[in-house]
């Protein structure tokens, strides 16, 4: 069983452990399932709700509004599908998907199976951001400063980190931590002192997760920040698999680990602070799926990042119809949804990982 470590290691070839063998036409297979499911999970949500709408006819809608054509639909049920479904939709699509490759990017800096984009602070500074300007009643620059929040606590973890004696996983992990329970705290401090406040339910609502105030605009602000943030990270895939043998065996295959390392997490950091910003904190996406994602197609990175943000598109996609028909006309925040799916999912995986680990010992 000791032999098992060392297929980790072809080492630029960045394929670590047996199941980073999968053939190309599986992965192929498994990659465009997962888009299908997507096509078809997007087509079927947006056709529920208190206005049922039948899959051909929201096809049919979708289709006219990106060529031009006529309308199939009244006016009525048009702007259903297009004003209010589909941005909502779609924002649950690229949020859970970002979230995810968040959460398996940061697992493979940190070497943490546990990493997601709370562990270092990232969730919590962008949400401190957002609250505070929430407060202040000016949430138009809500983005903003949920990025920026998230920038200072990625700032403020890696300071941190390296005052603590370096920037090793562990030490920023730790680091993340700390950072993370501080602004959890100033938070709720920011809500207790504005519990009369008009906006009071507006942050609840918010810091619970919902995407019922998403609109094309939120649409394309994630869009755009998910474009800007794939081609480096997908580009960067190889690097990650090497991130696996440890940072003194990546740094002696030519791996510049810290400059690399400070890279992506900012760049983790400007996809979470735009995703927090119109979704508000939602949890276990970005931690699950990517877990989910690696007994599915294998570690390798170039698959694991597409496969982890299709599968985590569909996850949190389905988790926000719950949340908004389940209890019609109420509707529940998305982040309760998941955390009660996530929650159990979690659990079991450990269970699965505890028994292997016990049947290799």
């Amino acid at each position: 069983m000791t032999s098992a470590p060392t297929r980790v290691a072809p080492g630029t070839r960045a394929r670590p452990g047996g199941r980073g063998r999968m053939p190309r036409v599986r992965i192929a297979t498994i990659l465009l399932a997962l888009l299908a499911l997507l096509a078809i999970s997007v087509v079927v949500a947006i056709g529920i709700g208190p206005a049922r709408i039948a899959p051909a006819d929201v096809a049919g809608t979708l289709w006219a509004h990106l060529t031009g054509a006529h309308p199939v639909l009244p006016v009525t049920q048009d702007a259903i599908v297009w004003r209010l479904r589909t941005p909502r939709v779609l924002t649950a699509v690229v949020v859970g998907g970002g979230l995810a490759v968040c959460g398996a990017v940061m697992q493979a800096l940190t070497r943490n199976p546990l990493a997601d984009p709370y562990l270092l602070g990232l969730s919590s500074g962008a949400s401190t951001g957002a609250v505070l300007v929430l407060v202040l009643g000016a949430a138009i620059a809500l983005p903003a400063a949920a990025f920026a929040g998230a920038m200072i606590a990625l700032l403020l973890t890696l300071g941190i980190s390296r005052a603590a004696g370096g920037d090793s996983p562990t030490s920023t992990i730790l680091a993340g931590l700390a950072v993370s329970a501080v602004l959890s705290a100033l938070t709720s401090l920011v809500i207790f002192w504005s519990s009369n406040n008009d906006s009071y339910r507006e942050i609840l609502g918010w810091l619970l997760g919902s995407l019922s105030g998403a609109d094309w605009a939120d649409v394309v602000l994630v869009a755009v920040v998910m474009a800007a943030c794939a081609l480096p990270l997908l580009s960067s895939a190889r690097v990650l698999d090497s991130l696996a043998l440890g940072d003194s065996a990546a740094a002696a295959l030519g791996v510049p680990v810290d400059r690399l390392r400070i890279a992506l997490f900012g760049c983790c950091a400007l996809l979470t602070g735009a995703l927090v910003a119109v979704s508000g904190s939602i949890g276990f996406v970005g931690l699950i799926l990517p877990h989910a994602m690696r007994a599915v197609v294998g570690v390798r990175h170039r698959v694991l990042l597409p496969a982890s943000f299709l599968v985590g598109a569909v996850f949190l996609l389905w988790a926000d119809t719950i949340a908004r028909t389940a209890f019609d006309p109420r509707e529940l925040p998305v982040g309760i949804v998941t955390a009660l799916i996530g929650g159990p999912v979690f659990v079991l995986l450990m269970m699965r990982m505890g028994r292997r680990r016990m049947g290799r010992a």
